[in-house]
């Protein structure tokens, strides 16, 4: 029964406001704009977010890294990389003793100019383990990954970045190709699937991968390796993982117990938490300026509708007079106001979802609507509409019904 009557409340009221509908329409631009803004801004925030949390998880299956680095020397405090200890001793500590993490890889760089193909092009040539290429989910897209083999041989193979390979050999797959880097000659083993750029606006795919030992002993040319990257078994050991990591490492190089690390490891659910934490204060942040609108608009409905009272006060005066309660104006214009912000809601909705897809079709955004959003809009909306029609509606309901039929 109160499902029914509320039901023809809403007919009423929306019957009542399609008499002037360009009125109507204006009175709820201010809910319509602020209703899309909150929706379109939250849902460029959230798309912002699935594209860096996609990202992140790109970089790599559990992913710790460890740095060289924050050393004290003299006094000073060094950052990650401006101290380097770590050799494949290292490595082979962590391979034999850690019991938390599946799989390391060493990681040496000596960057160049690559020649091939007749092109040429300069690159960072990253010597790495066989098992590396599962630490950083890359995949192969011409050839084959190298392997054990090929690492203590000392091969002169190498896996090509996509970037790398459309420079140097566009439009072919340029397995078993030649290329020089430093002058020296190495035979390409496959090109890597495309990754694209990260969100700093590096591209992933401007690289050479070759077997650390090649890289170290013959680009190199010393025994300090880079950098170290480790997978651990599962999310849940990445914390446990890494202090097990500083625990080996700080034997290794036999640190006293007062002294500091002197490396830094960062972990794949920290630069997530950070990055995430980010994007979330400012969706938060986007869709609290965009609300700015909705109380615009509530105010642009609380004019209107005491305007409207002003209209009607001889019918309010025949109304009373004729048995009605002043709860029965009260409701009526209450709904008449919740009835203009909500067909501002729905228009609002519409038109989001519609901007929406303009910006993910048409532009560098991408966006992602959630529903939560849309129904926490909408109720928002809703909410407004009681709010800023309250007011007129009380004092619709507390006209006197003899000055309200004298009114002219």
């Amino acid at each position: 029964m109160h499902v029914r009557l509320f039901a023809d409340l809403m007919r009423v009221a929306f019957k009542s406001i399609t008499r002037n509908r360009l009125r109507s329409l204006l009175t709820s631009l201010g809910i319509i704009i602020g209703v899309s803004s909150v929706i379109v801004l939250s849902a460029i925030g959230k798309g912002s977010q699935s594209l860096i949390e996609e990202e992140i998880n790109s970089l790599g299956t559990n992913l710790l890294i460890v740095f060289p680095g924050s050393s004290h020397t003299g006094g000073v405090h060094r950052g990650a990389g401006s101290f380097n200890r770590f050799t494949m001793d290292d490595v082979e500590k962590i391979q034999k003793e850690a019991t938390l993490v599946s799989s390391v890889s060493p990681v040496v760089r000596a960057g160049g100019q690559v020649i091939g193909g007749g092109n040429n092009w300069n690159s960072e040539v990253n010597g790495v383990s066989a098992e590396f290429f599962s630490i950083r989910n890359w995949e192969i897209e011409y050839g084959s990954f190298f392997g054990e083999k090929e690492i203590k041989g000392n091969r002169k193979v190498a896996l090509l970045g996509k970037t790398v390979a459309d420079e140097l050999f566009p439009d072919q797959d340029p397995t078993g190709e030649k290329v020089r880097v430093r002058n020296i000659p190495f035979t390409v083993f496959g090109v890597l699937k495309k990754k694209g750029q990260s969100q700093l606006g590096q591209d992933q795919d401007d690289i050479i991968l070759a077997p650390w030992t090649t890289a170290l002993y013959r680009l190199k040319g010393d025994r300090y390796i880079d950098m170290i990257n480790v997978s651990a078994n599962n999310t849940s050991d990445l914390d446990a993982a890494e202090k097990e990591l500083t625990t080996l490492i700080r034997a290794s190089h036999r640190l006293h117990p007062t002294e500091d690390d002197d490396f830094t490891i960062h972990n794949q659910t920290e630069i997530s938490d950070t990055v995430t934490r980010t994007s979330k204060v400012m969706t938060l942040l986007l869709g609290s300026i965009a609300s700015v609108s909705l109380l615009v608009g509530g105010i642009g409905i609380m004019n209107i509708m005491l305007v409207s009272v002003t209209e009607r006060t001889k019918e309010i005066g025949i109304r009373l007079s004729v048995g009605a309660r002043s709860s029965d104006i009260l409701v009526q214009f209450v709904a008449e106001a919740v009835a203009l912000s909500l067909g501002g809601g729905i228009i609002g909705v519409a038109l989001s979802f519609f901007a929406s897809m303009l910006l993910n079709n048409f532009s560098s955004f991408y966006t992602l609507i959630s529903i939560d959003t849309v129904l926490l809009a909408f109720a928002f909306s809703g909410i407004v509409g009681v709010f800023f029609g309250f007011y007129p509606a009380l004092k619709a309901s507390n006209l006197n019904p003899i000055d309200a039929l004298r009114h002219e």
